[in-house]
């Protein structure tokens, strides 16, 4: 199965040139503004690329998925396109477990208090998971230090296959720790407060071929 990953497009989704695939996934933080109109582009746009299975998950920044109750979601993803709000698919006989949450910055979307309010998320991980995905990065795996710590913990008991993440620009890449293939797939660079400049795609998407519940091997990085 050739997986391709993806995180952190801000709105600019259209500039990427994907080929085809098995599974995209993206990380979240689909948009800039958090708005509805920029979550039904990057949704449209999302539902036309050429792979079978397509899965999302929101991040810090998509304030408007998280003011959407289960009834309104389901009205607007389409038919081919999973949305994970700490929820689970079974793709290929994979169990792909998904969570915007992030721990507490700013009061932006899904975000929770580190300790016992964030851990009550990581506890619906269900342990047989072999596909992890979440907007941040766990505790001291290409997270520049804003990693959970209780997502770190998660992790060493599960030990899913895959855990893809995004959320930290700068710190783009694959990894194989133990078990886990970690994919910090963020593709745009990080803003300098002293700096205006926009948001740019600065990173490719991250290709993995994964065989018989393993890793096997990184396209193209």
């Amino acid at each position: 199965m050739k997986i391709t990953l993806v995180a952190d497009t801000h709105g600019m989704h259209e500039l990427l040139h994907l080929t085809e695939g098995d599974l995209l996934i993206h990380a979240g933080d689909i948009t800039e503004y958090g708005n509805e109109e920029e979550v039904m582009d990057f949704i449209n746009w999302f539902a036309l690329q050429p792979f079978k299975y397509k899965i999302f998950i929101a991040g810090n920044h998509d304030l408007f998925l998280e003011s959407c109750s289960a009834v309104k979601l389901k009205r607007f993803i389409p038919q081919g396109v999973i949305y994970l709000q700490n929820s689970t698919t079974k793709i290929g006989g994979l169990k792909i477990f998904g969570s915007p949450v992030t721990p507490y910055y700013l009061g932006m979307a899904f975000n929770k208090r580190e300790g016992k309010e964030i851990k009550r998320c990581w506890d619906k991980i269900p342990t047989d998971t072999d596909i992890l995905i979440t907007h941040g990065p766990p505790k001291g795996i290409m997270d520049n230090g804003f990693g959970c710590e209780a997502l770190m913990n998660k992790l060493t008991v599960i030990k899913p296959m895959l855990h893809v993440f995004g959320h930290v620009h700068e710190q783009h890449g694959s990894r194989q720790q133990t078990e886990t293939c970690f994919a910090n797939a963020a593709l745009v660079n990080s803003l300098d407060p002293f700096v205006n400049r926009p948001y740019r795609i600065i990173a490719r998407p991250i290709d993995l071929i994964i065989d018989n519940k393993a890793v096997n091997s990184v396209i193209g990085f």
